[in-house]
């Protein structure tokens, strides 16, 4: 069998790099193998490394512009890829999507008004409502019955999301697309319906896509939400490259707001923290991640499929109790541990100290992830068997 470039080790440890080195802060213990925090084991693309390396040699690292030839990277790689026609003037640069849910809230919602999500969810969906005063307005997610061994497929709850919306201190509606963390490739239809809520109820959508390079050849389709819109429809795309190339420490990603008035909107939130500066490593990871990562990501995508597959058929074949279905993009998995009759906080500690492995609570995603777990499997295939070998010897010497 021909060996993956993504076989390769890469030693992350004493990189200061958050899944490694803050384990004994996070588990209380060093030596657990870390599937949490959702970055992947895998070297940038060596386009990127290059590029970064020979900027470094320039010795002068000061404020920095962000280049014409950046924005055209983003345009023709979403153009190309996505089927989405993107004009430079929509594109604001922004530190991370993480501040620009935040800035979201600030932007589009009063203090005490509401902002709907969509649990289990990413927990900075929650964060950044709660932080900025804003009241989260729940719509759950809808779990369908499993088959077959493994774990039910999810999908919107769209009546009950048209009352929420319809609530009158609704103002903004937080979409995850793909889905993290139950990795969900929304339909056309799903997304057509949810653009139809926010016009009846004056919402807006903010669209956070940054996993959307990251789908599977045998999912249904991403579509790009903007691709779908109307003029006036009130809507802010997050993307960036820190998935689909492994960038996400050099901090940088794109909102696309056609609508100009919640452009304005948000990019005062960003002028008012003065955080719009751009660092010329950033800029050039970012430029080149787009400009020159097709192929390294395409190859990545078959890597993750085969580790989706593998982790897919371990679970039903020797994990006992545990149960998951193929999610149609990102490189997580979603445990569903509930038949373990573990609480929260018993289950954790089983994965900790009995396995020795570091995932995610599925309760950090909200109510509805009690009872999961989140596996990152974004790591060589001999590290993700070991992960699964250790859960595997511990379910066994549960009995």
């Amino acid at each position: 069998m021909v060996s993956s470039p993504f076989d390769q080790s890469v030693n992350r440890d004493q990189t200061c790099a958050v899944k490694f080195d803050a384990r004994k802060t996070v588990f209380g213990r060093e030596d657990v193998i870390p599937a949490w925090v959702a970055d992947m084991d895998f070297a940038a693309p060596e386009a990127v490394t290059r590029a970064l390396v020979e900027r470094a040699r320039h010795p002068v690292y000061g404020y920095t512009l962000f280049p014409d030839s950046l924005y055209q990277a983003m345009m023709d790689w979403y153009q190309t890829r996505h089927g989405w026609r993107i004009e430079k003037e929509w594109i604001l640069m922004v530190p991370g999507v993480v501040p620009s849910l935040n800035a979201a809230c600030l932007a589009f919602a009063k203090e005490g008004e509401g902002v709907i999500i969509q649990p289990p969810v990413y927990p900075p969906f929650f964060n950044s409502i709660r932080q900025t005063g804003r009241t989260v307005i729940e719509n759950p997610l809808i779990q369908e019955p499993g088959v077959d061994g493994e774990s039910g497929q999810y999908r919107m709850n769209l009546d009950h999301l048209e009352a929420c919306a319809a609530q009158t201190d609704a103002r903004m509606l937080m979409l995850c697309s793909p889905h993290n963390p139950v990795g969900r490739v929304w339909s056309r239809q799903d997304l057509e319906a949810v653009l139809d809520i926010a016009r009846r109820h004056d919402l807006v959508v903010l669209s956070d896509e940054i996993h959307c390079d990251l789908t599977f050849d045998d999912s249904p389709r991403h579509h790009v939400l903007a691709t779908l819109a109307r003029p006036g429809d009130k809507l802010v795309t997050a993307v960036a490259p820190s998935k689909s190339f492994n960038l996400p420490g050099l901090g940088l990603s794109a909102l696309v707001i056609e609508d100009e008035a919640c452009r304005r909107a948000m990019l005062a939130e960003f002028q008012r923290l003065h955080v719009l500066q751009c660092n010329p490593f950033s800029a050039v990871g970012f430029e080149t991640g787009y400009r020159e990562g097709g192929p390294w990501l395409d190859e990545l995508r078959d890597y993750l499929k085969g580790n989706r597959d593998y982790v897919v058929q371990r679970v039903r074949e020797s994990l006992p109790g545990i149960r998951c279905t193929a999610p149609e993009a990102t490189y997580l998995m979603w445990l569903d541990c509930r038949d373990l009759g573990l609480s929260d906080a018993q289950l954790k500690r089983f994965f900790v100290q009995q396995a020795g492995v570091g995932l995610n609570p599925g309760i950090t995603f909200g109510e509805p992830g009690s009872g999961y777990m989140r596996l990152n499997m974004g790591c060589p295939r001999s590290v993700l068997t070991e992960v699964l070998d250790r859960i595997e010897a511990a379910l066994r010497a549960r009995g």
